[in-house]
């Protein structure tokens, strides 16, 4: 028999990492955007990014994938994301509706992976999924840059076309989950 792996294990802990630098994002992006400022936000927002691939990397090496895991990681992404949308807000970067539209399907997509989880169908993320999360990444990631760094103009303008694809593949995922369940309720 197959020994259970420990829900204290160094995935689910660094999944955990993740909702503190969430936190710590918010915080930062809360304060005056210097160039300073920014950079650390960038860095917060890169890490805890990182740390999505990280902890599946982990979690898959050493078969130390729980229950726990399989709630909490995607759990965090959505909160990382959730936090870069919504402070990205105020500074001007972000337009409202784009930030509902995501949070809208990443909320509805949670409710009924969980609706199916109940059922005992794991509808595991797609192929799209990551990709739209890896679109997401890059696109937010741009729009924290301090843009003055860099001699790219209009770089904030490129994070945001970035998130007009990472929209598009957002919503193209979130019917590919829908009808996938279609498919198992019907």
């Amino acid at each position: 028999m197959k020994e259970k792996a420990s829900p204290l294990n160094i995935p689910n802990l660094i999944t955990g990492l993740r909702f503190i630098l969430a936190a710590v994002l918010a915080v930062l992006l809360m304060c005056t955007q210097s160039t300073g400022m920014a950079m650390v936000s960038f860095l917060v927002f890169t890490i805890a990014a990182v740390t999505d691939w990280i902890d599946g990397y982990f979690a898959r090496k050493y078969q130390s994938v729980t229950a726990l895991g399989k709630l909490m990681d995607p759990l965090a992404d959505k909160i990382l994301v959730a936090t870069a949308l919504i402070m990205l807000i105020p500074l001007g970067r972000m337009p409202a509706w784009m930030a509902l539209l995501i949070l809208c399907r990443e909320i509805v997509i949670t409710g009924l992976r969980g609706m199916a989880s109940t059922e005992g169908i794991v509808i595991q993320a797609s192929g799209l999924g990551k990709i739209k999360s890896i679109c997401q990444y890059i696109g937010l990631g741009t729009l924290i840059f301090p843009a003055d760094l860099l001699p790219i103009p209009f770089l904030h303008q490129i994070g945001l076309a970035i998130m007009y694809v990472a929209l598009a593949l957002t919503l193209w995922s979130g019917f590919d989950y829908f009808y996938k369940l279609r498919r198992i309720y019907l």
